[in-house]
Parts: C-alpha cells; structure tokens; sequence
C-alpha cells in the first residue's frame, strides 16, 4: 500500500489501530465510570447500577479486542522483522524469539499480565477496590503501550522525557475517546429508560466530563508538543516528510475535535441546564449526542493515522 510515496504494511497498520482505540476505550470507559458517572449518579443507586453494568460490558468487549488483536500484532511483528511470510513465521518459532528476545515481546507478555488482573477486577467488580484496581490496571495497559513505539527506542533522558510524554498522551487521549463512548452509553441509557429521572443527573455527568475533557486536552497539547519537538525537530520536518504531513493531519482531526467539544460546552451545556430547570429545548441534548458521536469518529480516524505514523521513520531522522 502507497501512501505519500511511502510503502505502508496495511495488515499491520489496521491492527495497530483497533488495538490502540481498544485500549483506549476500555481505559477510558473506567475513567468515566470512576470519574464521571459514578460520582454524578450517586443520588440515584438505580441510574449508577445501570450505567456501571453497561460500561462493564464496553469494557469486557474491549478487553477481548485487546487480547485478539494483540495476538495478531505479535504474529504480524514477527513477520515484519523477519520477512518472512505467515506459515513459516508460525513454523520456525521465530514468534518465540520475538516474545523472549526483543523489547517488543517484553512488553506484550506484561501487558498480557495486565490484562488478566483486568479481567479478574472485572469478576469482582461488585467491591469497591477491584473496581479501583481495574482502573489502575486499564491505565497501566495502555500506558505500557509507550515502550512499542518510538519512544521506547529514545536514548537516555530524552527517552525518559519522551516515554514520561508518551504515557501522558495515552491516558489523555484515552480519558476523552473512552470518555466519549461512556458519555454516548449515558445517553442512550437515558432515551431507554425514560422513567429514571435522567435530567438533572446528566447534566452533573455531562458538566464533569466537560472538565475530564478540558485537562486531557491541555495534557493531549502539552505532551503532543514534547512529542512532535523529539520526532519531527523542526518545521521543515512537518513540511517535507510523510511523518510531518501525516502529523500535520492529525492535528487538524484533533482541532475539529475541539471545536466539537467548544460547541458542546459552550452552546449546548447552558441549552441542557435551561432544559433541566424547565425551559423547552428539545434538539439540545439530540444535537449534544450527535456531536459526540462525530467526536469518537473522529478519535478513531486519529487512531488511524497513529496506526500509520507507528510505522513510519520520524522526520527528525531524516532531516538534517
């Protein structure tokens, strides 16, 4: 696959992307629960029951993608390094030596660990620790995530700055994209069960995870500008490298995804509290749900392009 005149491994890249946003939503779903949800919906023990059961299941589901295309990703990384095709990647044992040999297989096999003090806190999420340590858990999955790309193959401190960078993008990114999955999993509880008295409880969830909203954004920024600075190096480097260019994409998804998130807070959010005091607006919380839903689309493309630029040399390596 061509792209920007570069040869891109499409397998590689696709699983690279679902494993990534399926990491973040199922980190970000328990952020939203323990953060958002839970504290808002406390007065009502029915709405927070509802609410905790179906971000659970978001976030077995999640879990499952974790796992399968984390398998995948191994398989395909064997072969990435080998050149070598499938059958016989599968046949030498060279997937082995991966996992036993290499950084990479290091990684995966705690992540591995991770995932299964996930699943276990998930048994027992009825206490209140084992949904504490889930959280911990969920954040550490995806965080680990930083020492498989090319910020775990940063030297010295640099590399600490740029793995401390990596870490806080990727729980940043994954407070708003999970964020925004359990947000819309509020939404459509509230449409099927009318008799809960959603109102006022949603606008408690909705102005919380607006303020979620605003520190991962200011993290995303804070730690994306370390990033690009260690990466790409220079202006030059965005311009005239596919690393750049296809940086410079993901920003302008980033800024859409703002200025969704602008509207909501600053146009819809007072819309909803008129309706919740009585007022009549009934395409606030209809147009608020929609935007949402553009947000996590857009988040998934960012995902996307992540995929790619994982694959990619960084532009400072190629600019002098």
């Amino acid at each position: 696959m061509s792209w920007f005149a570069s040869e891109i491994d499409g397998p590689l890249v696709l699983v690279r992307a679902i494993h990534f946003a399926a990491s973040a939503i199922t980190a970000g779903s328990l952020m939203f629960s323990s953060f958002v949800a839970e504290p808002a919906l406390r007065s009502s023990p029915v709405a927070c029951a509802v609410v905790r059961s179906r971000v659970t299941s978001l976030v077995w589901a999640g879990l499952a993608v974790v796992i399968a295309t984390g398998s995948v990703w191994l398989v395909l990384e064997a072969m990435s390094i080998t050149d070598l095709g499938y059958g016989e990647a599968m046949r030498s044992g060279v997937v082995l030596t991966v996992v036993n040999e290499t950084q990479f297989g290091l990684v995966l096999e705690i992540r591995a660990g991770l995932a299964v003090v996930l699943a276990a806190c998930l048994v027992l999420n009825r206490f209140v620790l084992a949904r504490w340590l889930a959280l911990v858990a969920a954040l550490s999955l995806v965080s680990a995530i930083a020492w498989t790309g090319h910020a775990g193959s940063t030297l010295g401190e640099l590399g600490n700055l740029h793995l401390a960078a990596d870490v806080l993008h990727l729980c940043a990114a994954s407070a708003w994209i999970g964020g925004l999955v359990g947000l819309s999993i509020l939404f459509s509880t509230n449409w099927r069960r009318p008799a809960l008295e959603w109102e006022p409880l949603r606008l408690h969830a909705v102005r919380r995870f607006s303020t979620l909203g605003i520190v991962s954004v200011a993290a995303l920024i804070a730690s994306g500008i370390v990033n690009a600075w260690i990466l790409v190096g220079s202006f030059r480097g965005l311009l005239v490298t596919d690393y750049g260019r296809l940086l410079i994409l993901k920003v302008a998804v980033f800024a859409a995804m703002v200025a969704f998130a602008a509207v909501n807070r600053l146009l819809l959010m007072p819309r909803l509290a008129h309706a919740t005091c009585g007022e009549t607006e009934p395409r606030a919380l209809t147009v608020l749900t929609r935007n949402t839903l553009i947000e996590i689309a857009l988040g998934l493309v960012i995902f996307a392009i992540v995929g790619v630029l994982g694959t990619l040399h960084p532009a400072i390596h190629l600019v002098e």
